[in-house]
């Protein structure tokens, strides 16, 4: 952590603690009788992407249920906006992915399978933060085409773009430009020329509508996108590793005390990498905002 960020921090936190003090003399950190009206409310962020916010929600409403008071800050932006936040301490929990995070931390990691991704990512978490349990579940980065683009030049991988004699033009986030999985990283790890053009969706619809159209030929969209099945696209098999594991784990501040952490490593623990799909399904599909999917799904597991 810079210096800048961590004398913030500190301000941060004695500004809280002057607050605290203030309203009561309990610690509800030490002194089990607390209520959560004495304790401060916890900051629960999100990605701007709705199976983030999904997940988010599910934090917030499973924390809600076991008496903690929940300051929602959801939809911020992509890891370059909201990291500094929750580093400044001004976000206490946010749901993350293992792999990107950590390669953002570290950008020359050599860490590729989950479980090593995981030990680097909590190695490499900066001071004041750290990372709870990693889910099952897996949104995974990808490089991701038209099933007819896929035939035409008999693409099974991305080392097989190779074969393609038209320009290669990548679709995603602006930031993805400068990401390790951008243009430099295809050229480091596969020898690929790429064009970018920014779609600023997340790889959402606007991003699949310019795959179509043919405005980009290649497409970073996560893994448990629902409109990879539904619009017959292929994902190419990252043969070079280029791709981290990237499984969901709650990224948390100091003030989620140990209670907290049980109730979140219970949601952890319940996410499955089907289940995410059919999450992001029920909101791209059915259209239903995240608060009312995260409820269906504490109810279905029995976590409220």
């Amino acid at each position: 952590m810079n210096t800048t960020r961590t004398l913030t921090r500190v301000a941060v936190l004695a500004t809280f603690g002057l607050a605290l003090a203030a309203c009561s003399s309990a610690d509800p950190l030490t002194d089990p009788g607390a209520t959560s009206s004495s304790r401060a409310a916890i900051v629960v962020g999100s990605q701007d992407y709705y199976s983030n916010e999904i997940v988010a929600e599910i934090y917030a409403q499973a924390l809600e249920a076991n008496g903690y008071t929940i300051d929602r800050q959801l939809r911020i932006g992509q890891r370059e906006a909201y990291l500094p936040e929750i580093e400044a301490g001004t976000i206490d929990l946010f749901p993350e992915y293992t792999g990107p995070l950590l390669q953002f931390w570290e950008p020359t990691t050599t860490a590729r399978l989950a479980d090593d991704v995981y030990t680097a990512l909590q190695g490499a978490t900066p001071a004041g933060l750290h990372v709870l349990d990693q889910s099952a579940a897996t949104d995974q980065d990808s490089y991701t085409v038209t099933r007819e683009f896929a035939e035409k030049w008999s693409l099974t991988s991305i080392a097989d773009l190779a074969k393609v004699t038209e320009p290669l033009v990548l679709g995603g986030n602006s930031e993805g430009e400068n990401r390790p999985n951008g243009p430099a990283g295809m050229k480091a790890a596969y020898g690929l020329d790429v064009g970018f053009t920014p779609i600023e969706d997340g790889g959402g619809p606007l991003t699949v509508k310019a795959l179509k159209d043919g405005t980009i030929n290649l497409a970073i969209i996560y893994t448990a996108d629902p409109s990879i099945q539904k619009s017959d696209l292929v994902t190419l098999e990252d043969t070079k590793g280029l791709f981290l594991a990237s499984h969901v784990v709650p990224l948390a501040s100091d003030a989620i005390d140990e209670t907290a952490t049980s109730v979140v490593n219970k949601v952890s623990a319940a996410l499955t990498p089907d289940g995410l799909v059919t999450l992001n399904a029920r909101s791209v599909d059915e259209q239903l905002p995240a608060a009312t999917i995260a409820a269906d799904w504490i109810s279905k597991h029995d976590l409220g």
